[in-house]
Formats: C-alpha cells, structure tokens, sequence
C-alpha cells in the first residue's frame, strides 16, 4: 500500500510543477470565452526599458510579446514613434482584467494610443492578432508580476 502512495503522490507532484513550471517570468497567459494563447514575453520594468519597448526592431515572432509592467495602475499613453513593425496594444489594470485595446498601431506613428482607464500591465503583440484571435473585453491576463494573493491563468 505505501508504494501506491508513493506513486500517486509522485504523480501528483508531477502534475503540480507541470502548472507552475507555466507560470515563468518569459511568459503570460491571455483567457476568455474566445479560448486562450500563450505568448513568450520580454518584460520592460523600469523605465529606461519601458521608453526603448520595441523601438528599432524590424520583427517580432508570431507569439512573442512585450509586456510592461508599472508600479500601480494609473491612466497609460504609448506610441509607435521609432517602432518599424505594427502592433496590437493591449492595456490591463491590476487585476489582469483587460480595460482596453489599441489595435493595429501604426508603424512610426506619434499619436498618442490610450488606455481607457487605469492601467498597470500593457501587452504589445503583432498587429491583427488580437481580432485574429477573437479577444473579447472579458480577457484576463495572467502573469507572475500580477500583484495580490489571486492566483492568475496559466499559473497553478
């Protein structure tokens, strides 16, 4: 009997570090009722980093992602000064909830792009993927940066 213990608990632990080997620094989570996707992140925290963002690079892979992070929510302003590749901004309050979507930004474009309400996390992917994928205002993001006790998608 203490050997089918072993086993199970074993297995358990297995399944355990399977979800939190997911919820890593290089990657978010983004859920709904449109589905889920998963994107590799470089996280931009300080602001030296967050002022560079993607500036000069000509590609960004296809669920590749830039995420800024920020010390609180507050109301956020991005742009595409300097940036050679379009993209899909999307601004997250503290929770994770997803408070807006600037979509398919424009290359070298200095017009302010705006979050709609407080922001803490703001998520830059390719452009058109956001609809691609059929994100709905109901997307959570989840990331180990996410503040509070609550744990977020994609990690156990």
């Amino acid at each position: 009997m203490s050997r089918y213990v072993a086993i199970v608990a074993a297995f358990v632990c297995f399944i355990g570090s399977i979800g939190a080997a997911d919820c890593e620094e290089d990657h978010v989570h983004l859920s709904g009722p449109w589905g889920s996707a998963k994107f590799q992140v470089e996280v931009m925290d300080d602001a030296a980093e967050r002022s560079r963002g993607l500036m000069h690079r000509p590609h960004l892979g296809k669920f590749s992602a830039m995420l800024f992070v920020y010390e609180r929510a507050r109301p956020l302003s991005f742009w595409m000064k300097d940036t050679l590749i379009g993209l899909d901004i999307l601004f997250f309050d503290s929770a994770g909830r997803l408070v807006n979507i600037r979509a398919d930004a424009i290359p070298g474009d200095e017009a302010p792009l705006r979050s709609t309400g407080p922001a803490q996390y703001v998520l830059e992917i390719n452009a058109g993927l956001a609809a691609a994928l059929k994100m709905s205002p109901d997307t959570v993001l989840g990331h180990v940066r996410l503040v509070g006790d609550e744990k977020t998608p994609g990690c156990v």
